[in-house]
């Protein structure tokens, strides 16, 4: 059990990880006008999203419904704490799959976004990652 929880942490950190970067790695393409510089940030912006975030986010939801599993999925039957923790993960996700498509949109050079956008963007998860911990931890309902 402390195996699954252990690789839940894990992977959350190595989303969030990504989750934080990525729209950061959006200032800095905005921010940019040569080529090279343009290019790269396609690079990263590419191997950021497919290589870390998406694996991160896939095996932090594996790995957290694995856990449930494991606990018993009638553990927590009518404790709201967990009802608002899987609405917030919905909510990640969604911003995830945005994120995906600012990328695919940079991709292809259609960013309509400056960059005081994605640095407002890039606050974001810091708000959903504090709620997600105080609800986890302190479990306040």
């Amino acid at each position: 059990m402390l195996w699954l929880k252990a690789l839940h942490l894990i992977f959350m950190v190595t989303w969030f990880a990504g989750l934080f970067y990525l729209p950061r790695l959006f200032v800095y393409h905005t921010m940019s006008e040569d080529q090279p510089s343009l290019d790269r940030f396609k690079i990263m912006e590419r191997k950021l999203f497919f290589g870390i975030m998406t694996p991160g986010a896939i095996l932090t939801i594996v790995f957290g419904l694995w856990t449930w599993y494991a606990n018993g999925w009638g553990a927590y039957a009518g404790t709201q704490w967990l009802h608002v923790k899987l609405a917030l993960i919905l909510v990640l996700v969604i911003y995830h799959i945005y994120c995906g498509k600012l990328l695919l949109d940079f991709k292809h050079d259609r960013n309509r976004h400056g960059h005081v956008f994605y640095r407002c963007l890039n606050e974001f998860p810091i708000l959903i990652l504090v709620a997600i911990i105080i609800l986890a931890v302190v479990r306040p309902f």
